[in-house]
């Protein structure tokens, strides 16, 4: 695989590549819900734009949301009211849907799995962006339901958690395959700009995992992958805001941060301040996947774009269409499972998918390359 080598890759263009998908899932019924949010309609508009046939069902609680996100998408976009905390408007939902793709968050808090249990129930394929380790290690416990049913499910498919499991499976995969050295440390390391234009969902659960001690990712990928010491890191732009965040740590009790009501005060609050400085300093994102080996050699990834919103939706759309071509199995999996959860042969056009609109995109490279830009003077020789 192109990405298991040393190679990086940058994409300037804005523009999605169309795919075609397999005749028997080219006209598929995708229900988005939280289709009226930030997460949610790009992932929607995504979609749109990778396969103009499939047929997008935009699920939420708002008609006048829904009918603008209608009008938006056009052709093959229809609009449906439904509550995911209630069974009946779930099950009425997810007749004639042959995917569910769950962006109603914040997962934190939540208390039960209705849609990944309505989905088993009704045989419908499942993905959800979930960024919360309680919720994703419920969402595991439905794993007999599911293969029982023949339903296959992925939990953490997002940008991150999602993007960056397939990019940490990546670089293991790559180290173990040289047979030079073990995995032995992954780093996660994300930043945005602001917000990183994604609205309050991505404040709330700011605030909801400063309540936290870990990330889905770093769970899943220490026990699905063996790494011994995986860790992540958040930074943000102004640098204020990493103080502020720092702060309220210790100002407010953690009860209040695991409160999903009191949470939602302080996104009231908040907002209108986030979203001002938004405007000065843009809304990039940036992910970087660290691995050190045991014979001291380092492998990195690199995934950078210029707006959050959008980038989580290509994303979220690069694992809709994955399960789609049948990549995933029946079952609940972490995308970095394998054979069942991402396909290790499906990964490179996951990656490739995910990073279109990126302004850089690097995988496997030792971090001197990537930070000293060098260049090539031949015969293996660089200057930097």
């Amino acid at each position: 695989m192109a990405f298991a080598k040393e190679t990086g890759k940058q994409k300037s263009s804005s523009n999605i590549e169309r795919v075609e998908l397999p005749e028997k899932v080219k006209n598929s019924r995708i229900l988005i819900l939280g289709g009226t949010g930030r997460v949610g309609g790009s992932t929607a508009l995504a979609l749109s734009k990778f396969c103009p046939d499939l047929r997008i069902v935009i699920g939420g609680r708002n008609r006048d949301k829904g009918a603008e996100m209608v009008t938006k998408l056009g052709n093959n976009t229809e609009f449906s009211e439904v509550d995911i905390n209630d069974s009946k408007s779930l099950e009425e939902a997810l007749k004639d849907v042959d995917l569910v793709v769950h962006t109603a968050g914040p997962f934190q808090q939540a208390e039960k799995c209705t849609v990944l249990e309505a989905a088993i129930q009704n045989k419908t394929a499942y993905l959800d962006v979930c960024d919360d380790t309680t919720y994703a290690s419920r969402a595991k416990s439905y794993m007999n339901r599911a293969l029982d049913a023949n339903v296959p499910a992925i939990t953490t498919g997002g940008i991150y958690p999602g993007v960056s499991n397939v990019m940490a499976a990546e670089l293991v995969r790559a180290a173990k395959s040289e047979g030079k050295g073990e995995p032995q440390r992954l780093r996660f390391y994300y930043y945005t700009a602001g917000s990183g234009g994604a609205g309050p969902t991505i404040l709330s659960t700011s605030f909801l995992l400063l309540g936290r001690r870990n990330l889905p990712e770093v769970r899943s990928i220490h026990e699905v992958l063996g790494v011994p010491t995986v860790s992540a890191r958040f930074g943000t732009a102004p640098f204020f805001w990493n103080w502020g965040m720092v702060a309220m740590t210790y100002l407010l009790p953690a009860e209040t941060l695991r409160d999903r009501s009191k949470v939602q005060q302080l996104v009231q609050s908040f907002d209108p301040l986030v979203r001002a400085v938004d405007e000065f300093t843009g809304e990039k994102v940036s992910m970087r996947v660290d691995l050190d080996c045991s014979d001291g050699r380092s492998r990195i990834g690199v995934f950078s774009h210029k707006k959050l919103s959008k980038s989580v939706g290509i994303s979220t759309a690069a694992f809709v269409l994955a399960i789609l071509e049948g990549s995933t199995q029946p079952g609940v999996w972490f995308p970095e499972e394998v054979p069942q959860g991402i396909a290790i042969e499906a990964r490179e056009t996951l990656l490739s998918r995910a990073a279109q609109g990126t302004f850089n995109f690097v995988m496997n490279k030792a971090p001197w390359m990537v930070e000293t830009n060098p260049k090539e003077i031949g015969f293996g020789i660089y200057d930097y």
